[in-house]
């Protein structure tokens, strides 16, 4: 009861008590087939699959992440989570690539690789690659919310992080592992309310605390040292506190990772949302709909950002003592590297009768009597630690009761990112591996246990994988552009270039997978040995490498190799219709139907820039009312406004009907 009250507990039951019968009653429904296990058998609704989209790419460690940003830099912080937080690869899967891999009819990305280059052996080999691509790239995204699960959690149990994301985590895993899509989409529904509460909750609290933008500004200078907290524009050079330095050239960031998102989206879009869409259509309006339900996100981000600069202030009048207090930990705790000091914290704050009296009296008189709270802020570099925020602001400045409320939410927000994401990367396993090319006849109860062996598995991966990190920002930065890049090219070419064949993507995808685990291991040890070798601590030097070895792949394997099957290649053009590098088929369609794909192809990248800046300054207008920076404000809401008359004539206008016309070319292909 240290941190919580009974509201609070009872508020955490009752949404965990939901969960298991919710899992419960999905069950028998989930299990009919693979097609309702993994797509809700293609019968939900455009925006029940849009609210779960949202709910999908919110999450306990993204969301602290994104804080810790907010927290250091102010609205700016939106541009350096153009790497994914600011999820601009929706943008291209709402335009286009959604749609095109809808037109497949299949069931995961991975059997889409038969779909686009046969069944011989290159369409085989790119299959299994893909399928195992899809399931390290699990691996690192479940390390990464196991980590940041863990250290949120301990700031209210009396745990160490890893105790805490197991216990969590182990629920969420076997309520996915029951319920199937049904339950990931209808659980994210359910907690899309709760999120939105904790909303404006939060919102509402922190602007009420800021009275004038002036001593905001003042007060974010003394705690952050950012002299232009409250700008919404990214600057050349940015001060950026030690252990954050790479983002400090924040305007070539920006450019930088909007292109990378922009060739990340036209690369993907074989989310089960989309295979599970009804029609083109709802492709695009339950990606609408997915952004805009993005956009609550931020004011609750920044509120918690604006509430962390008020705590720190509070908490910690002189930073100049946590310096020291880093070194006493050091000193005393023994070997403890970056990757560990949030265990090594988090024993010493609920065992310190194990440590040394020498090592409690110095923290207590550094940080005061209440040193045991405030140590949880202590990072390894011996300054406030940004990503701890979010779970210091509700312990510190939250009242109990709603504690309850607030955790709920962002448990909430981390358990439907988990579900997706362990459920998309079931089925590459048990329909593309086991089902595929171990077991063909198997029935559908023995693969629905295979996928959940599998689901088994691959968590324990991703344990294994957040014990190893250093922070959760460490392992975001591998994800999205170490390994990122390794998988960008082959993914990018098969959708734009008719050449490129089985064998060129899966050797393209095994040299990226691989060389992407390899810099991962090796790095550290390069980094000694060879000091040239420290770029490659920089995430964009990462993607760079990355991309070469993924193109080179590509190339040697595409061109060693035969070309697709003429008739697989001319069926996967008519039927997915892409613009790109396709002058060899486009003989194959008749006039009317290629006048209309150039009109829709026309009409989807004219509408790009409009959508961009849309979503940009969709998130950028409520942070910028937390923190009343009302001049940017009216500049901002212009921008929208243009830009949404563009989303109109571009796009929305020119959609299909819902309903199949029969006089529509495209159609009748």
């Amino acid at each position: 009861m240290r941190y919580l009250n009974y509201f609070d507990y009872v508020l955490i039951g009752v949404y965990f008590s939901i969960l298991i019968v919710l899992g419960l009653y999905l069950k028998r429904k989930a299990s009919a087939s693979l097609e309702d296990y993994f797509l809700g058998g293609r019968k939900l609704p455009w925006w029940a699959l849009g609210i779960s989209g949202m709910a999908s790419f919110l999450d306990i460690t993204g969301t602290m992440l994104i804080v810790s940003f907010l927290f250091m830099l102010g609205p700016r912080g939106l541009f350096i989570e153009f790497r994914g937080g600011a999820v601009l690869v929706l943008v291209i899967w709402m335009l286009w690539s959604g749609k095109w891999h809808r037109r497949s009819g299949c069931i995961t990305g991975a059997e889409w690789m038969s779909y686009r280059f046969g069944d011989g052996f290159g369409g085989q080999f790119a299959r299994i690659a893909r399928a195992i691509a899809e399931m390290v790239f699990a691996i690192g995204m479940l390390a990464y919310l196991a980590k940041g699960v863990g250290l949120f959690l301990a700031m209210f149990l009396p745990f160490s992080p890893l105790v805490c994301s197991l216990g969590m985590i182990g629920v969420a895993t076997v309520y996915t592992m029951a319920s199937g899509f049904y339950g990931v989409v209808f659980t994210d529904m359910l907690q899309s309310v709760i999120i939105l509460i904790a909303v404006v909750s939060i919102s509402l609290i922190a602007g009420l605390k800021v009275t004038d933008t002036h001593s905001l500004a003042a007060l974010a200078q003394e705690v952050t040292n950012s002299s232009e907290w409250l700008s919404s524009v990214p600057s050349l050079h940015t001060s950026m506190p030690k252990g954050y330095e790479v983002y400090q050239n924040l305007f070539m960031f920006t450019v930088f990772y909007l292109l990378r998102n922009i060739f990340f989206g036209m690369a993907q879009g074989d989310d089960p949302k989309y295979f599970g869409a009804r029609n083109d259509r709802e492709c695009g309006t339950l990606t609408f709909l997915w952004t805009s339900l993005m956009m609550f996100r931020w004011p609750m981000m920044m509120g918690f950002a604006v509430l962390g600069l008020f705590m720190v202030k509070e908490t910690f009048p002189d930073q100049a003592v946590l310096l020291p207090a880093a070194e006493l930990v050091k000193q005393h705790v023994g070997q403890t590297d970056q990757s560990r000091w949030a265990n090594a914290l988090a024993g010493i704050i609920n065992n310190p009768q194990s440590y040394s009296v020498e090592l409690i009296s110095g923290l207590e008189n550094l940080l005061g009597q209440d040193w045991s709270s405030k140590l949880n802020l202590l990072s390894f570099e011996g300054t406030v630690d940004p990503e701890r925020i979010l779970p210091a602001v509700i312990l510190f400045s939250i009242p109990k009761g709603l504690r309850g409320m607030l955790l709920v939410a962002l448990i909430a927000a981390s358990m439907s990112t988990f579900d997706s994401t362990v459920n998309k990367t079931a089925g590459f396993f048990t329909r593309d591996i086991y089902q595929r090319y171990l077991r063909r006849r198997a029935g559908n109860r023995e693969l629905i246990y295979a996928s959940w062996a599998f689901c088994v598995i691959l968590v324990t991966l991703g344990f294994l994988f957040a014990y190893t990190a250093k922070n959760i920002n460490d392992i975001w930065d591998w994800v999205v552009m170490g390994l990122g890049g390794g998988l960008l090219v082959p993914l990018f070419l098969r959708l734009y270039w008719w050449r490129f064949n089985g064998s060129g993507f899966a050797i393209s995808m095994v040299m990226g997978l691989f060389g992407s685990v390899f810099m991962r291991i090796l790095t550290p040890y390069l980094i000694v040995h060879w000091q040239f070798c420290e770029v490659l601590t920089d995430p964009r030097w990462q993607f760079v490498i990355m991309l070469g070895v993924g193109l080179f792949g590509a190339l040697i394997g595409t061109y060693l190799t035969r070309p697709t099957n003429p008739k697989v290649l001319e069926h996967f053009y008519k039927t997915t219709r892409p613009f790109g590098f396709w002058g060899p088929l486009k003989h194959t369609i008749s006039g009317e139907v290629r006048a209309a794909m150039v009109r829709e192809h026309r009409n989807d990248l004219f509408a790009v820039p409009f959508v961009l800046g849309w979503q940009i300054t969709l998130f950028l207008l409520p942070m910028q009312l937390i923190v009343h920076a009302f001049g940017t404000f009216w500049i901002t809401l212009t921008i929208f406004i243009i830009s949404l008359v563009g989303i109109y004539f571009f796009w929305y206008r020119n959609l299909p009907p819902t309903s199949e016309n029969k006089n529509n070319p495209l159609l009748g292909v």
